[in-house]
């Protein structure tokens, strides 16, 4: 049964995708970049509605939502984290592979909210890219909130990966503060998107790390933040991780 629930939301997702993104493209054309965040945070408020309608799964959100020009550093777990954090930021943008913002429709979308495209195949040239693309916003129309998942990739309720430097290079090169966030979302939504379970997912703004943070001991302390809050999250929600259970 959970798999026709989460069958029939992709389905109803897909379509009001489509009519949404085709519905919503004169309002950019007239607006710009406001009126594609205005669209976006309809899109997403919508599917997270129909998240809860389909499969019984809600978000809560703690702490303050940054407003101004910021990096967002986040635990990634699964697709609701990355639909509350961005429900949650008023002009949301993500760094994204070049190829995604290809996609009709929503490709066009990431484009115009200000998604930043990487070649990850240029490496540390791609990374000074992304910082004069940065630096150049921020003199001009401004940056918004910069969402970036320092693993790099989703991770399992449990499992730690090493951080890569990419949040602490652009943070150097920008001089940008950094909120940190924490998520348990994975308890409830897994990392493929098949199995949905209901629940109350929680995503966490954690206290901002300024400038006055030493750069060689950033990244340490970042993860330090969102690993250890994202699990007591998950031990709120009553998950005890497998090595915990052979102890």
């Amino acid at each position: 049964m959970q798999y026709l629930q989460n069958a029939l939301f992709y389905l109803h997702v897909g379509i009001a995708t489509l009519l949404m993104g085709l519905a919503g493209i004169p309002e950019v054309m007239r607006h710009g970049r406001a009126g594609a965040n205005r669209v976006a945070t309809r899109w997403i408020g919508y599917v997270l509605w129909a998240a809860r309608i389909h499969m019984g799964v809600t978000c809560e959100l703690r702490g303050t939502p940054p407003t101004g020009d910021c990096i967002v550093a986040a635990k990634h777990q699964c697709f609701l984290d990355i639909l509350a954090l961005a429900h949650a930021l008023p002009e949301r943008n993500f760094i994204m592979k070049r190829e995604v913002m290809r996609v009709p429709v929503m490709g066009w979308y990431a484009y115009k909210v200000g998604c930043i495209p990487i070649d990850r195949a240029r490496g540390h040239d791609a990374m000074r890219a992304i910082g004069e693309t940065i630096n150049k916003r921020l003199t001009g129309e401004g940056l918004g909130q910069l969402i970036i998942y320092p693993e790099g990739t989703r991770t399992r309720p449990g499992e730690r990966r090493s951080y890569k430097h990419g949040v602490g290079t652009i943070r150097n090169a920008t001089g940008l503060p950094v909120v940190p966030a924490a998520v348990n979302a994975g308890l409830f939504w897994p990392r493929k998107g098949w199995g949905v379970r209901p629940g109350r997912a929680v995503i966490e703004f954690l206290p901002v790390m300024g400038a006055e943070l030493p750069a060689e001991t950033f990244m340490a302390e970042l993860s330090t933040r969102i690993e250890d809050n994202s699990d007591r999250l998950m031990a709120e929600a009553g998950f005890v991780h497998e090595l915990a259970q052979r102890d």
